[in-house]
């Protein structure tokens, strides 16, 4: 069983900026991948990036060239850097974690966009 723990939700002007991180319990250097997600009210859940074994990274359209994705594999946290902030990125974000078979999420963390 793994815990993934995020932080660094807030409120933030458009254009700003925040760091999301996520913790785990686990060693997220076995991972197969580790990927951020999120969910604004009324919407579905969506992929925002994630970052697999290997090192390669992926992202969603609406976040490229603004987000960030990174890991420390000492510190079994994984990171999102989130860059020229627009109203639209305003959602719930969740930490998710693929050991295997297993999939696991964190609780998440709001981040809130304001004009």
């Amino acid at each position: 069983q793994v815990q993934l723990v995020e932080s660094g939700g807030g409120l933030v002007q458009a254009g700003g900026s925040l760091r999301l991180s996520c913790a785990a319990s686990g060693s997220i250097f076995t991972s197969n991948v580790m990927g951020w997600y999120r969910q604004a009210p009324g919407k579905q859940r969506e992929l925002v990036a994630a970052i697999i074994r290997g090192g390669s990274t992926d992202y969603a359209d609406a976040v490229k060239g603004r987000f960030t994705i990174s890991r420390d594999n000492a510190k079994n946290t994984v990171y999102l850097q989130m860059n020229s902030l627009k109203r639209e990125d305003t959602a719930v974000y969740y930490c998710n974690g693929v050991w295997d078979y297993y999939n696991y999420w964190g609780q998440g963390t709001q981040v809130t966009v304001s004009s």
